[in-house]
């Protein structure tokens, strides 16, 4: 076994807090509200964390036993020898967009790169029984969405999943999946090859201990990173039942886009897609629907096939550009913190901000504050 490297006591204490049975997002953020770190939730007393609404007395018992009860080292040190890494909200390459969820995950299990780039991500999910118009679809749009320089998220699952990923891995692009199961674990058994190419190719990400089995309730859990990571989700095929319906739900609360593509009227696997569309998704049947409404558009590549690719203008920007754009949120930022996130001058990020203006990227609310447009 090969030596396992030191053990940061912040990441130990957000590894500990994910190894709690009991403790899901939402009744994580409810701690770190009332606590402010990890570490202080660990150090609590069972009657401080009783407070805490959803902490009852076996959770506090367990929550304030945690550090003398599981073997961090133990659990870094099997990460470590399956080339395991922990993703934490204090690492450079904790997805950004997932900062601005109301419930992020405080540990991402990871196998593979993630990459500024992924910052420009769409989202591919539907049903795991799909039909061979839907796997059509999924490749179809995953592939030219990947051309186009867009990372393609999914679950990893049968059916849509699959095809979406396998579509994305066929442009050459970048491709993540997030698992409802451990790293250790995976589900399907019979996406093994696949799984290993996503890791070539991008990354796989689990919520859940290595070796934890897909469970019923974490798979909602998953599907909020999976929309959370990304700039829209679109259906490709989905019953009302759909588990993909409630990755919908998650993208319109998280304020990403939501795309659906219609099916046949007699196939029950579109209805749900057609109630999306009823209820204002937007209608996707090429790759150009997706990249106009994600923002604006600038050169079309035709592809050696005589495709007609268009890129998103966020997809030509430059390094400083890029950095600039991504220290603005969605909610309003001032020009102070833009300087202070990303250590330009002020005279370059005034420049740099006038740039991202005329390209339609960001938009001035008030004389120093900006957001995405």
């Amino acid at each position: 076994m090969s030596e396992s490297p030191p053990c940061d006591d912040q990441v130990a204490d957000e590894l500990c807090l994910a190894l709690v049975s009991g403790i899901g997002p939402r009744l994580r953020q409810l701690l770190l509200e009332r606590f402010s770190s990890p570490a202080d939730i660990l150090a609590a007393p069972p009657s401080e964390l009783r407070n805490v609404p959803g902490i009852g007395p076996k959770l506090s018992r367990a929550i304030a036993a945690a550090r003398h009860e599981i073997d961090i080292e133990a659990e870094m040190a099997l990460c470590h020898d399956n080339a395991i890494r922990l993703v934490t909200q204090r690492t450079d390459d904790y997805p950004r967009s997932l900062r601005e969820i109301p419930d992020p995950p405080g540990v991402l299990f990871c196998r593979g790169t993630l990459l500024p780039q992924d910052a420009l991500a769409v989202a591919i999910v539907g049903s795991r029984h799909a039909t061979q118009y839907g796997l059509q679809q999924a490749e179809r749009l995953a592939s030219g969405l990947a051309r186009a320089g867009l990372t393609i998220v999914s679950g990893l699952a049968r059916g849509i999943d699959g095809a979406a990923h396998r579509g994305a891995l066929s442009a050459g692009g970048r491709t993540i999946g997030v698992l409802g199961s451990g790293l250790l674990n995976l589900y399907p058994p019979e996406h093994k090859e696949l799984a290993a190419q996503v890791i070539d190719s991008g990354a796989l990400l689990s919520e859940s201990p290595p070796h934890s089995p897909p469970a019923s309730g974490a798979f909602p859990q998953r599907n909020r990173i999976i929309t959370g990571m990304s700039l829209g989700v679109i259906v490709v095929e989905a019953s009302t039942r759909s588990g993909a319906l409630i990755s919908a739900r998650h993208a319109m609360e998280q304020g990403r886009e939501v795309f659906a593509v219609p099916g046949r009227v007699d196939n029950r696997m579109a209805h749900g897609a057609h109630r999306l569309i009823r209820d204002g998704a937007t209608l996707v049947e090429s790759v150009d629907d997706v990249l106009e409404q994600l923002g604006p558009l600038v050169e079309a590549t035709t592809l050696e096939d005589g495709d007609v690719v268009r890129h998103p203008a966020e997809l030509q920007l430059g390094e400083q550009e890029q950095e600039v754009l991504q220290a603005i949120g969605a909610e309003p930022t001032t020009i102070d913190e833009v300087i202070g996130r990303t250590g330009l001058s002020p005279q370059k990020v005034l420049s740099t901000v006038s740039v991202l203006e005329m390209r339609r990227l960001i938009r001035r609310v008030g004389g120093t504050r900006v957001m995405r447009a």
